[in-house]
Parts: structure tokens; C-alpha cells; sequence
């Protein structure tokens, strides 16, 4: 996958697009001194190129009756591509599931999800995961407390150089032999 060609906006509007996805366009344009127009092409443009993939709303889950949280640890049979790939998208296909890794280490996969109470996680264990004929062993944790950042870090040399882009360094030098040979 080609690195998008990203400066100093682009970065500015990523930034308080992860803070708060419901700015408006006008909001949005005002705080990077653009243009409504041009920061909507540039909005498109991030989208377009997969950098913004899209935007989420953040639920209170116990406010829904989802009171726990739980890690869940998966050692799998067989570490083979293809079986790999379905075990994940099976994963994902569980509603409770919110998150699935692909990791190194001791367990194979590890994922995040969320339900209503001991009884739920029981039923969900045994019902959807452990009768999946990839998975060996699974062990969960149940999360106490945790802290969440929607906010990427943005490279400092983009911060503070206003008229840097960030691109590959093949594409960068391809552009400066173009202006040199004219």
C-alpha cells in the first residue's frame, strides 16, 4: 500500500476529525484556515484514499447493559494462512467481538469484546468460540478499568514545517529529478 501524500492540514484536519467526528465542515475549514470548498476536497481526498476510513459513534456500554469487558486469548491448531483468515473473520462475526489481533507471542490471537454478565461471556465461549475447530485453547481476563486514545500521534517534522509533505522518499526525489530536467 502506497503512503498517502499528506502536509500539515491534512494532519490538522485528521487530528480534530479523531476528537470529534461531528465537527461540521465549516468548523472544520475555520479551524485550519481553509476555505470551506477546500477543505471539503481535502476531506474527500483523505477519504477516498483510505486514510479516514470512517467515523464511529462512542457508546457508554454499561449505559446498553454491557457491563463487562473481556480480553480474550486463542492458541490455534494449525498457524496456516487461509485457516488463519477465517478464524479471524469468524471472530469478527460475533457480535460481542470488537476487536480481533492477529499477535506474536504466547497466544495467536487475541480479541476484545463485550457483554452483559459471567453468564453471557459463558455462553458466548462455549456457543461461538471454542467450537471453532481452529481453536486449541482460549483463556479470557476480565478488564477492571481501562483508558482509550482515538488521537494518532502526528510526526513532529510535519508539525513543525508547515510546507512539508510526508510521501515516500522514491516518489520525493522522482519529483525533484522532474523539476531539475525542465
Amino acid at each position: 500500500m502506497a503512503i498517502a501524500t499528506l502536509d500539515q492540514i491534512d494532519f490538522e484536519i485528521i487530528r480534530l476529525l479523531q476528537k470529534n467526528a461531528r465537527l461540521s465542515n465549516k468548523q472544520v475549514a475555520a479551524a485550519v484556515k481553509l476555505a470551506p470548498s477546500t477543505c471539503h476536497e481535502r476531506i474527500k481526498n483523505l477519504q477516498t484514499s483510505q486514510v479516514i476510513r470512517g467515523a464511529h459513534a462512542e457508546v457508554d456500554m454499561r449505559a446498553i447493559g454491557l457491563n463487562l469487558e473481556v480480553l480474550g486469548f486463542i492458541k490455534v491448531a494449525k498457524y496456516e494462512r487461509s485457516a488463519i483468515n477465517k478464524l479471524m473473520d469468524d471472530m469478527a462475526s460475533i457480535p460481542e467481538v470488537r476487536r480481533v489481533f492477529l499477535v506474536s507471542g504466547r497466544y495467536d490471537i487475541i480479541f476484545l469484546m463485550t457483554v452483559r454478565d459471567i453468564d453471557h461471556l459463558r455462553n458466548v465461549g462455549f456457543d461461538r468460540i471454542t467450537s471453532l475447530p481452529m481453536v486449541v485453547n482460549i483463556e479470557s481476563a476480565i478488564v477492571y478499568d481501562s483508558r482509550t486514545r482515538n488521537e494518532l500521534p502526528i510526526p513532529a517534522d510535519v508539525v513543525q514545517s508547515p510546507k512539508k509533505s510526508i510521501r515516500p522518499a522514491r516518489q520525493a526525489k522522482t519529483e525533484r529529478n522532474r523539476t531539475t530536467n525542465r
